[in-house]
């Protein structure tokens, strides 16, 4: 055998090892690719703690959503889907990049499929931006958020008084700026309620509803034994809201059931829960629950005529209806103490009270155990709250 056969025989050897490694090579691109595009369109927890989301990146032209919340949610959803259409362009140089021999960075001696992906990757960058120009003309008039406030202008409701959508827009600028608004997810998929508002975000559009106007409905139940983030156990909730004018769509709103609670005292209208779904509670409020129970069971203290009741200044709601008075024991007896405080605390503020200075790691251990009194820290038992009559 002489040296030519030699050489066409190393270079079949080399060629049937190359075509196996440059496949390797489009895989690994194309998984790591689709992997990236994903966190980019729905960025996990780590990729948003590091601030690699297109809210931070575009800080500067955004702007401030505190102070701006609709115009700023107008130019978030109009800047995402530019940088989203760019994705399919990015794929084609990346992988002409990675895979010289597909030849895709010289477009004349790519095969016709790459051709005519690169032809669809232009057109979805063009039409992109085709849109994005219609939506900022007339400042903003034609974006989609916009037409969505602008239902609101026709609405029965009294309260709302705008004639455009930019009256809508500056009544939920006005209530997000407040801290007692209700919030949960983050800025791309969040969920916001204020006095009047319940506003849901999502990547390319804000769904709004006005609270006087809306049904809700408690419609589906989700439980995770481990979640994302590390902790044992969890449930998810997903809320139908259907508002009473036609024109507005409807949307669902999903949210941990240990913050349904607090969902509940921002909201005007109750949430019917036709499906009967058990609601989770956190420990905090599985302890008042059972709190409020054990001191209905106590005994009672008979309010003199002389005493005034206040409102309780825990909640500033309620009107105080307990009274801490010492009956576990004789009164120089064992480790509680007589409190001679008038009442100030409603039941709920005060078993929040009592949990709160317990031991946290041992919640076993909470309903034996004592605490100091809100006002004089006076040392009293669960014995020791009874109920004003």
């Amino acid at each position: 055998m002489d040296f030519d056969e030699f050489e066409s025989e190393d270079i079949g050897l080399l060629e049937e090892n190359t075509v196996p490694y440059m496949a390797t090579v489009e895989v690994i691109y194309t998984l790591g690719y689709i992997l990236f595009s994903w966190c980019l369109v729905a960025p996990p927890t780590e990729f948003v703690s590091a601030g690699f989301t297109i809210q931070n990146v575009l800080a500067n032209y955004l702007g401030s959503e505190d102070l701006n919340f609709i115009y700023y949610h107008i130019k978030r959803t109009t800047a995402t889907a530019l940088v989203h259409s760019v994705i399919p362009l990015g794929y084609y140089f990346g992988l002409g990049i990675c895979c010289p021999h597909l030849h895709l960075l010289y477009v004349w001696k790519a095969t016709l499929f790459w051709k005519l992906y690169l032809i669809t990757a232009l057109i979805i960058i063009f039409a992109a931006a085709y849109l994005a120009y219609q939506w900022s003309r007339d400042n903003w008039n034609e974006h989609p958020i916009a037409k969505t406030l602008a239902v609101h202008t026709n609405s029965s409701n009294a309260s709302l008084n705008s004639t455009s959508w930019r009256d809508v827009a500056s009544s939920i600028n006005v209530e997000f700026r407040r801290v007692d608004k209700f919030t949960t997810g983050p800025i791309g998929r969040r969920m916001i309620v204020t006095d009047s508002w319940i506003v849901k975000t999502t990547t390319y559009f804000v769904h709004v509803a006005h609270q006087t106007d809306i049904h809700l409905t408690l419609s589906h139940s989700e439980e995770h034994a481990i979640t994302h983030d590390g902790n044992p156990g969890s449930q998810y909730l997903q809320i139908s809201v259907v508002s009473a004018n036609d024109k507005v769509e409807p949307f669902q709103i999903r949210l941990n059931s240990l913050e349904y609670s607090d969902l509940l005292n921002k909201l005007k209208q109750p949430i019917r829960n036709v499906r009967n779904i058990v609601v989770q509670q956190s420990l905090s409020e599985r302890f008042v629950a059972a709190f409020k129970d054990q001191v209905e069971a106590n005994s009672r203290f008979v309010k003199p005529a002389s005493m005034e009741v206040e409102t309780c200044i825990g909640c500033m709601q309620k009107e105080s209806d307990v009274k801490l008075n010492k009956v576990c024991h004789d009164l120089n007896e064992g480790d509680c103490v007589q409190c001679y405080c008038r009442p100030m605390w409603c039941l709920e503020c005060m078993g929040k009270w009592f949990a709160s200075r317990q031991n946290q790691q041992e919640p076993d251990t909470w309903m034996s155990c004592k605490a100091p009194c809100p006002t004089c820290r006076s040392k009293f038992c669960m014995l020791d709250i009874c109920k004003i009559i």
